[in-house]
């Protein structure tokens, strides 16, 4: 299981390759962290964002690995979505991009 070092590590490399213009996202890993994505920049601050993606570590990880698609955790309430629902829909090529960490 990765830490939440390395998925903020993986999304750094998946954002430097394209950022997320103008729009910032924060995702909440229910109490086990939170990793903040503001253009090219990647922390783990709980920062105030347009948009906020509330999902557990583990799911977030199968995310970035491909094993859980982000529409159907969306569907099956593993993924909620607090705000810009564009900003959200983002998040799937970067989630793509870190796959290989």
């Amino acid at each position: 299981m990765a830490t939440l070092e390395e998925i903020t590590n993986r999304l750094k490399k998946a954002v430097a390759e394209q950022p997320v213009p103008g729009k910032t996202v924060t995702i909440d890993l229910k109490g086990e962290g939170y990793v903040h994505i503001a253009g090219a920049e990647v922390t783990n601050e709980n920062a105030p964002a347009d948009c906020t993606v509330i999902v557990s570590k583990d799911d977030l990880e199968a995310m970035t690995r491909g094993d859980l698609d982000p529409t159907t955790a969306f569907m099956t309430g593993k993924l909620k979505i607090n705000g810009d629902m564009s900003v959200a829909m983002a998040l799937q090529p970067i989630l793509a991009r870190a796959r290989g960490g």
